[in-house]
């Protein structure tokens, strides 16, 4: 039974995860002779089966390139690419599917609003505020585009919880900054922020909000217009989808206003060597042929997650959440990495005396796959003094039986190195 029809006949019940985990064919082989326990999803998510097959089928049945063909394949491609532009929009209720660009991620779509939007605004003195607990993918583009015009970078600060300081946020807002940046999730605390606070503060003084949802999209209801930022960037792969694919949600006044970042093919309405006239929104930021078979891909994450329901994976992942943090604290030496009031299931964590990358290396030949490192975070990991942390990040395919596999696992990887 494929994983769409296992998933359907599940929706119809009441939710069996286990049933459910059995759609993630990954999720059933063994690593160095122990059954896999995947505790990595923060980095990259697992693929159902539904994600897979459609994958495999775009690339057996429909090859063609998108908006070029009027043949029958280039009319199936492009059907089944722009469905998946639908869905996005749908998703995060954009209030219209020609806000939806697509890009490889969330770094791509961060750099196109750095490099067509602010540095054409950006003069010296001006300011982009981010926050202590950004990716480096919500900082490095504003570092350069800093570096180009004279602006500066401002930095809101967090609380040794590993909460933004809301207070300080707004603060900070003061009149030379141009721009706000700010992860809806931290990759690394597992954070919540409130988005739709931060917003309402920054509108106030009529400064744009741009939101990096790439933790967040996978575990919380997105919707940009209840959010009120002005950008909202997610990543494909960490949403059960390929690699290669994500989105940029803009406003349509921005996008109307901000030129091409890339020059091609299929961003043009008419191209002489006297000058280009360019596609509206969203084609107009879509040079070159796409990842077409990995939109469609993301297509059917989409419907995945439809049909076992974001409220569904919210409840489930609440309970691993907390079964995971109680299960951590009873460990003796261990400390979890920032404990925010609203998380999702991410624990980042160290061991007293033992070195993450040797504890990560030994936890994989127990089976367990968690990240270590400094997970493109290095100015948090300053802010709490460590080099490297390691990081449990999970999700609703994941079981109990998983977080006490995993602590029985540190248990004996800690006898190994005493």
């Amino acid at each position: 039974m494929s994983g769409s029809q296992s998933t359907l006949n599940v929706a119809h019940q009441a939710l069996d995860f286990d049933r459910i985990r059995a759609d993630f064919p990954l999720l059933s082989r063994s690593v160095h002779g122990k059954p896999l326990i995947y505790f990595d999803s923060a980095n990259t998510s697992q693929k159902p089966a539904a994600v897979i097959e459609a994958v495999d089928h775009f690339y057996r049945q429909t090859n063609a390139n998108v908006a070029r063909a009027v043949h029958t394949l280039g009319d199936e491609a492009t059907t089944a690419y722009e469905a998946s532009r639908d869905k996005l929009a749908r998703f995060i209720n954009a209030p219209s599917r020609d806000e939806v660009i697509f890009t490889s991620g969330t770094t791509q779509a961060i750099n196109l609003v750095a490099y067509s939007y602010a540095l054409p605004r950006l003069n010296p003195g001006d300011a982009i505020l981010v926050t202590q607990m950004e990716h480096h993918a919500n900082i490095v583009p504003w570092q350069l585009i800093c570096e180009r015009s004279g602006a500066t970078l401002k930095v809101a600060p967090i609380t040794e919880s590993g909460e933004l300081i809301v207070e300080r946020f707004f603060e900070l807002l003061t009149p030379e900054v141009k721009l706000a940046a700010v992860t809806h999730v931290s990759n690394v605390l597992g954070t919540v922020n409130p988005i739709a606070v931060l917003a309402r503060e920054c509108h106030r003084r009529g400064i744009p909000l741009l939101v990096d949802g790439s933790q967040a999209a996978p575990h919380l209801r997105v919707d940009v217009r209840a959010l009120g930022c002005d950008f909202y960037a997610l990543t494909g792969h960490k949403l059960f989808g390929p690699t290669g694919t994500g989105l940029l949600w803009a406003r349509r006044e921005h996008l109307n206003a901000m030129p091409p970042f890339f020059g091609g093919g299929e961003m043009i309405r008419e191209v002489r060597f006297e000058g280009t006239v360019f596609a509206d929104p969203p084609h107009k930021f879509e040079a070159g042929t796409p990842n077409i078979a990995g939109f469609v891909g993301l297509g059917a994450a989409l419907d995945y997650i439809e049909l076992i329901g974001l409220d569904n994976i919210a409840a489930r992942e609440l309970e691993l959440r907390v079964h995971l943090t109680e299960a951590m604290r009873s460990v003796p030496g261990l400390r979890i990495i920032g404990e925010a009031r609203e998380k999702v299931p991410v624990n980042s964590f160290l061991i007293d005396g033992v070195h993450a990358h040797d504890l990560a290396t030994l936890l994989d030949h127990e089976g367990v796959a968690v990240r270590s490192g400094h997970h493109c975070a290095h100015p948090l990991m300053q802010f709490y003094g460590v080099a490297a942390t390691l990081r449990a990040s999970l999700a609703f395919y994941n079981t109990h039986e998983e977080i006490d596999a995993f602590i029985a696992a540190i248990g004996r990887v800690r006898k190994l190195l005493a």
